[in-house]
């Protein structure tokens, strides 16, 4: 296994010095890509994706470090050159959250925050929020954001998932579907209780290591949602309302619109 150990700024590394009760933020990064190949290594306003990406989860309130978990060499050499801390996982993970689980097994800490490699606008304050409710209430093992869906065209997207709760916050069901089925309202008059699901994710560092042997679902499977797998197994997952938004680098137009912004921030 190789370990890429350059010390991030202001961060100790989390392999060697991380106490029980720390949060690590670990970004998975995979270089393969059917839309984007390569595209944690696209460069953006004069850096890597991964490193806008890294940056913005080291800014989070709560976070004690952040490891990049990647399938290969040339991300983790890059992760290197700007300072950060890489990890080397197995090629064959099912999930982002099963490699995410791979390097967790390796750390000693309380709280791990799965950090999406392909969200360089992600705001610091939303990585804060989602690990609010594991640092709140013990009895939480697994959490993650929602937001309110206005645009129809949101709704009816299946690439859009969306999420309902329980009154607790508890998620009861993720979906590409529609869901609710609404009769007779819009989603932006049913906003208050319409949310797209956004994929960040908080976990106790035990339950994601049982997640992360738990076999696949059928739910899992049908929808592409791996976090189905959590819920067809009995477990809850906490979600938290969110009001920033991001943009998530699927597709080279997304690339194109992410450039623009944080090219006319530089």
């Amino acid at each position: 296994m190789l370990e890429f150990v350059v010390p991030p700024v202001a961060f100790l590394n989390p392999f060697l010095r991380t106490s029980s009760s720390a949060a690590v933020a670990v970004i998975p990064a995979r270089y393969a890509s059917s839309r984007l190949p390569g595209k944690p290594l696209a460069d953006i306003a004069g850096r890597p994706m991964i490193e806008h990406v890294y940056r913005r989860a080291a800014d989070a309130t709560g976070v004690d470090a952040v490891v990049v978990a990647t399938d290969d060499p040339r991300i983790g050499a890059a992760v290197e050159r700007f300072g950060g801390i890489a990890r080397l996982t197995r090629a064959g993970h099912r999930t982002g959250t099963d490699r995410v689980a791979e390097v967790a097994a390796d750390l000693t800490c309380d709280i791990v925050i799965n950090v999406q490699g392909d969200l360089p606008l992600i705001e610091p304050a939303m990585i804060a929020e989602v690990l609010g409710p594991l640092t709140a209430d013990p009895s939480v093992q697994m959490s993650t954001l929602r937001q309110a869906i206005g645009d129809p065209h949101e709704y009816d997207n299946p690439h859009v998932v969306k999420v309902v709760v329980d009154g607790k916050g508890d998620a009861l069901y993720f979906s590409r579907s529609p869901i609710p089925f609404l009769r007779g309202d819009g989603p932006a008059e049913a906003g208050h209780y319409v949310y797209k699901h956004i994929g960040l994710y908080g976990y106790r560092r035990d339950f994601l290591l049982s997640f992360g042997a738990l076999p696949q679902t059928p739910l899992e499977c049908a929808e592409s949602l791996e976090q189905l797998r959590a819920l067809e197994h009995g477990f809850r997952i906490r979600t938290v309302v969110t009001q920033y938004e991001s943009i998530e680098v699927d597709t080279p137009e997304d690339l194109g619109r992410v450039r623009q912004l944080l090219t006319t921030r530089v």
